[in-house]
């Protein structure tokens, strides 16, 4: 049996999709308040595994594409399709990520330079927005290598390292690089997701 949305629902709708809640709920014009981005469709009966329904307006829908970050391997291209969403918590990503949702993109990470850390075929959050070398964990393009790597940041360098000791570190010298542009940082990984064998 169909059931009517809660008003609470609504009201999460009405300010993410810029529909009037007076709309919503009475049809009384007009219809939205300004253009809405990304509408969801109210209509949609989503629920859980069990049954219960579900907000979608509590969800960002990150794009994930084809497109795998390894030791040596792999290209970012901006044309790139997104071949499917992965859903993430909305107050997750805007409190402990960012607001700016447009920024995040997720791809899968390629051979077993980070392994222990980064395995083979995990999937990985990147923020695009942040792209200022700090410490942590980030996908790098080197030439036209796409490489996720720790990053850490020195004195005029970077200092680039894998999990696996098989793989030597090395350094990138921001003024040099500058310069050439040989290296640019796509964005920080901040999470990832594995299969579990």
């Amino acid at each position: 049996a169909a059931r009517e949305p809660s008003i609470t629902f609504l009201r999460k709708f009405a300010k993410y999709s810029g529909y009037r809640l007076e709309w919503l709920i009475e049809g009384i014009e007009p219809q939205k308040e300004t253009d809405p981005v990304n509408v969801i469709d109210v209509t949609c009966s989503c629920v859980d595994v069990l049954g219960n329904p579900v907000d979608l307006s509590e969800f960002v829908f990150v794009p994930r594409y084809d497109v795998r970050a390894a030791a040596g391997h792999g290209a970012w291209n901006d044309d790139e399709k997104p071949q499917f969403t992965m859903a993430f918590r909305r107050y997750w990503i805007e409190n402990y990520v960012t607001k700016d949702i447009k920024q995040l993109s997720v791809i899968s990470v390629k051979g077993d330079s980070m392994e222990g850390v980064l395995n083979d075929g995990d999937n990985i959050l990147i923020n695009h927005a942040a792209t200022t070398p700090r410490d942590g964990l980030f996908v790098l393009r080197i030439n036209n290598d796409l490489m996720v790597k720790r990053v850490q940041s020195i004195p005029g360098k970077l200092l680039i390292t894998s999990s696996n000791p098989a793989y030597a570190p090395f350094e990138i010298d921001l003024a040099k690089n500058k310069e050439n542009e040989d290296t640019a940082i796509i964005g920080r990984v901040e999470w990832f997701g594995r299969t579990v064998n």
